[in-house]
């Protein structure tokens, strides 16, 4: 059986204009999870950086990697640009792929 591979770029924020997490992988899903277990300890986890509010579907991994180089050597307002330009809301996209919604930060109710 073949494994399917979707390599992507990802960026993942504590919450709106939060702190930035810029990641790499073959299986966005997957990585989602991960990340909301805690599962990848570390930056995310340390930080509670979960939501995902941007990504980018490659061909191959090898684009995708040079992808997320260029990005995470980017100024955070770059960041923030990029994420606005298609995001404004930054609202976590990882419900269009069936996860539940994160809860807010502080209680908030996101809307």
């Amino acid at each position: 059986m073949r494994r399917e591979r979707d390599p992507c770029v990802y960026i993942l924020a504590s919450g709106h204009y939060g702190t930035l997490y810029t990641g790499v992988t073959s299986n966005l899903l997957q990585r989602l999870v991960q990340h909301r277990e805690g599962l990848i300890p570390g930056f995310t986890s340390q930080y509670k950086v979960h939501s995902l509010v941007h990504f980018e579907m490659f061909g191959d991994m090898e684009r995708a990697i040079t992808r997320e180089k260029q990005i995470k050597n980017w100024h955070r307002q770059w960041k923030i640009n990029l994420i606005n330009a298609e995001n404004p809301e930054w609202r976590d996209l990882a419900v269009g792929f069936g996860l539940p919604p994160l809860c807010p930060p502080g209680g908030r109710d996101g809307s």
